[in-house]
Parts: structure tokens; C-alpha cells; sequence
């Protein structure tokens, strides 16, 4: 049997790990949600529900990967204990990783194109009014032919990278990638806090105003907090559990997830240094929502002294988030079918580039062809119903099978997960929160998960005067949960006996 791939260095995990939680969230989701809820203070609230949820799950994850050696197409199968189904997992992670590859493949193009298209000096044409960009916007999304071209470009790019193998391709170029983008954001942002007025907006950002909690409300604050330090780190269907899978054994886990979890957080925080302050500088308001990146920003660089370099440098950032998640996930993706069919790594990705292509194309012509299909409503198109099965569904759903696997006696089991976790050099899974870990996250998990339902649907509901909708979505979410427990449930009594 062939040696599993491995890692050339700790630092290649790490990095490698941290792109594919580094993504278009950090820079596009966080900076608006942080201008919506308070600055400073949603912010101290953010990294406390990252501590205390997202790096317990994110350990979960590596420890599945580095004890089964496979990725979630069958490390469920190789350590799960006989008479149970926790491997029925295994299809859903896989899914989770093609659908959110048929939308965030698109959007990775978006940001190479507008990186071109700030290159080109487009956006450095004189003045232009909010209607122009947002017709520059729109003109991208109604052609076909340029969303296709650059969605290809990001396909191919990807799963050219990731056909050279672990350390070859994923880490050596993902390597560069991440410290570009790291290099990136530190110029980006002395740039953004040194223009005129920008202290205003450093001031908004780091300094804590709970006065603006008590307007936005405490409830929202705390519950935006919570969602967004969840769905960071791009948990629950197995994209991080595959680089546990390449990792040795000399360093313990938990050390390596904090390290991580800090390179995600700086990313985000330093997005918001380069957002918020020269939207201050310009008059725009920080709240402005996700037209932000594609509507405001080309504005404020058009308005800005060097503009053109210093939109094609923020897109750049941009297009390298977005591709170092796309080649780790992608590398997911190949090893599915290398652990399932035992086939070649050339093979795998030289089938997954036309299946990749071919999965991505509804999400294109859902804003053009196909736009008249609105699956979740008046205003949402194929790429949202994508978003919401992926975000809304397999991510809370998949983190919670994983940590109930390495928490539950009929799974993994405690003393098995700790043993992996703290196996090597470095910080150790503290003991005293396991029944934080298997009773209070998994409560926080099913409240996030069904929040998220209510705040899609309720208010389509209330807007369309139609309760039904609302009850029949919710009936939806409580079946996906009825399906999650009867994966992590069933075969208890059949292991016991």
C-alpha cells in the first residue's frame, strides 16, 4: 500500500491549513458585519466565541484526520466502533465539498477579474457615481461567457497546483501564496490608516463603544458575534480534516489549531484595518453591507491618490484568499476519490477539473440565463440556495457530528480523541472542559444552526403575509437534524450490548 503524503514542514500545515480558513468571509463579511454591530465591541465579543467554539471543533476535525489517515470519505469508516453508522457522514461531507465549490470557484474568478480590471485602469476612468460601478458590477454577472472564462481560470489554476501533490504543489505554492497575502494586508492597511480622516475610523474599529451594542442590541451583537467566529474557520465537512491527515505526529494538535485560529483572526482583523478607515476617509458608511467590496471599494480607490495600484494590490489579496481555499478543498476533493477508488492523484484531478466546471456552471447562469429560478424566494438566485445548503447546513450540521464523534463513548470517544490530540510537543488540550465540550457546544451549535433558519425565512414569511413558508422551513431544519442524530445516534444500544 502507498505511503500516505505528508507535509514537508510545520509551517506548510500551518499555512496551508489557515488558506483554506482564510477566505472571501474574513475580507468581505467581517469588516461590513463589524460596521453593523459595534466595531470594536462586536469585535472583543467575535474572539471569545472563537475561542470558546471554534478551536475546540477545529482540534476535533484535525484529530479525525491525523488518527484515520484518510480524508471524511472514509475516516469515519476507519475509526468508528463496530455496530455503528457514524461513516453515513462521510456522503455528506463529500457534498459539502462540492457545493460550496459550484458557487466559491465563480467567486474566486470575480476577484481575478476585478484584479484585472483595476490593473487595467478601469476603475480609474475619472469620476464615477455609485449607478456606474453598479452597472460594472451587474454587466459582470449578466455575461456568461466572462464568468465562465474566469471560473475556469480559477478551476484550472487549482487543480493544476494541487496535481503536484502535497508538497510539491499544495504546500509549496500555497506557501508563497499565504505570505504574499500576508505582506499584502500589512501594506494595505498602514496605507488605508495614513489617509485623511482615517483615525476616525481606527478609532470606530479598535476602540470598544458598548452604547452602540445597546442601539444595535445586545442580542444581535452577541448572536452575529457567535455565527461569524463559528463559520470562519470553514468547519464541519472535512476541509481541515485532511491536512490532519498529512500531519506527523510531533506536534500536538491543539497548539497547532490556536496557531491557526490567530492567522484567520489577524486576517480579518487587518481586513477591517484597510476597510473601515478609508471608508471613513471617504464619507461611506462601514455598514454598507456586501456591496462593499464590489461597489464601495472601486469608488473610494477611484477617489484615491495611486488608486489603480492600490485596488489592483487589494484585489490581489482578494483572488489569493479566495484560491488558497479553493486548492485546499480541492485537495480534499482528489482525495475522495484516491481513498475510495483507489485511484491516481493525475486521474483524480484530471476527472474532478471537467466535474468541477460542469458542477459550477448553474451558479453562472443563475444571474443571467437562469435567473428567473429562485429557489429561497423573490431576490435569491441558484448560488444563494448553494450557500445557504453549505453555510446554513452541512457546516454547523458536519462541526457537530465531528465533535459528538470524538466527545461520544459509541464514537471516537473521549479518551481516544485526547490521546490524539495531545500526541507531540507543544500546548495540551486542557481536560477540564470535556463537559463543556460534549454538552454546551453541541446546544450552541443547534441554536446557531436554527437561528440561521428563522432569520432566512422569517422574514420572507412576514414580507409574503404566508406563516406556512416559515413552518415548512423550519420543518425542513428539523428534519436535517433528525437525519444528523440518527447518523450519531444509531447503533448506541448495538456497541453497548
Amino acid at each position: 500500500m502507498k505511503e500516505r503524503e505528508k507535509f514537508g514542514s510545520r509551517l506548510g500545515f500551518i499555512l496551508v491549513s489557515a488558506g483554506c480558513a482564510i477566505g472571501i468571509g474574513n475580507v468581505w463579511k467581517f469588516p461590513y458585519m463589524a460596521g453593523q454591530l459595534g466595531g470594536a465591541a462586536f469585535i472583543i465579543i467575535y474572539l471569545a466565541f472563537l475561542v470558546l467554539m471554534g478551536w475546540p471543533i477545529m482540534v476535533s476535525e484535525f484529530a479525525v484526520g491525523r488518527g484515520s489517515q484518510k480524508s471524511c470519505a472514509t475516516s469515519f469508516r476507519v475509526l468508528e466502533k463496530k455496530g455503528t453508522r457514524w461513516h453515513h457522514y462521510g456522503w455528506f461531507g463529500m457534498a459539502g465539498n462540492y457545493l460550496l465549490m459550484m458557487f466559491y470557484t465563480m467567486v474566486a474568478g470575480w476577484m481575478m477579474y476585478y484584479c484585472y480590471r483595476c490593473l487595467t485602469g478601469e476603475f480609474s476612468q475619472g469620476a464615477m457615481d455609485t449607478q456606474v460601478v453598479v452597472d460594472k458590477f451587474n454587466g459582470m454577472l449578466a455575461s456568461p461567457q466572462i464568468l465562465t472564462f474566469w471560473m475556469v481560470v480559477a478551476v484550472l489554476l487549482s487543480f493544476g497546483i494541487c496535481a503536484f501533490g502535497v508538497q510539491k504543489g499544495v504546500e509549496r505554492i500555497t506557501k508563497v501564496m499565504m505570505l504574499a497575502l500576508l505582506a499584502l494586508i500589512v501594506v494595505l492597511a498602514v496605507n488605508s490608516v495614513r489617509l485623511p480622516g482615517a483615525i476616525e475610523g481606527v478609532k470606530f474599529y479598535l476602540i470598544p463603544d458598548f452604547e452602540k451594542i445597546k442601539e444595535v442590541g445586545i442580542g444581535n451583537v452577541v448572536f452575529g458575534a457567535m455565527s461569524q467566529a463559528f463559520f470562519t474557520l470553514s468547519l464541519g465537512i472535512g476541509a481541515m480534516a485532511i491536512f490532519g491527515s498529512y500531519l506527523d505526529k510531533e506536534r500536538s494538535l491543539t497548539g497547532e489549531a490556536m496557531n491557526i485560529g490567530i492567522l484567520d483572526t489577524f486576517v480579518a482583523l487587518m481586513a477591517g484595518m484597510i476597510i473601515i478607515p478609508a471608508c471613513f476617509s471617504f464619507g461611506v458608511e462601514p455598514d454598507s453591507g456586501p456591496s462593499l467590496i464590489f461597489i464601495t471599494l472601486p469608488q473610494i480607490f477611484n477617489q484615491m491618490a495611486g488608486g489603480r495600484i492600490w485596488g489592483t494590490l487589494f484585489f490581489l489579496f482578494l483572488s489569493f484568499a479566495a484560491l488558497s481555499t479553493v486548492i485546499a478543498v480541492f485537495e480534499n476533493i482528489i482525495s475522495f476519490a484516491m481513498d475510495l477508488f483507489g485511484v491516481s492523484r493525475k486521474k483524480a484531478v484530471a476527472v474532478n477539473i471537467v466535474l468541477v466546471i460542469v458542477l459550477s456552471m448553474p451558479a453562472i447562469l443563475g444571474f443571467n440565463v437562469l435567473s428567473g429560478i429562485q429557489p429561497l424566494g423573490a431576490g435569491s438566485g441558484i448560488m444563494d440556495l448553494e450557500d445557504f445548503l453549505v453555510s446554513n447546513n452541512l457546516l454547523p450540521l458536519g462541526s457537530l457530528v465531528y465533535l459528538m464523534f470524538c466527545t461520544q463513548e459509541h464514537g471516537w470517544g473521549w479518551s481516544n480523541f485526547i490521546k490524539e490530540a495531545n500526541t507531540g510537543s507543544g500546548k495540551k488540550f486542557p481536560l477540564f472542559v470535556r463537559g463543556y465540550v460534549t454538552c454546551v457546544i453541541p446546544v450552541l451549535i443547534v441554536v446557531i444552526y436554527l437561528k440561521g433558519y428563522w432569520d432566512m425565512f422569517a422574514p420572507k414569511a412576514a414580507a409574503q403575509n404566508n406563516p406556512m413558508l416559515l413552518i415548512g422551513w423550519m420543518c425542513v431544519a428539523v428534519a436535517f437534524l433528525v437525519l444528523i442524530g440518527w447518523i450519531t445516534l444509531s447503533g448506541r444500544k448495538k456497541y453497548r450490548k
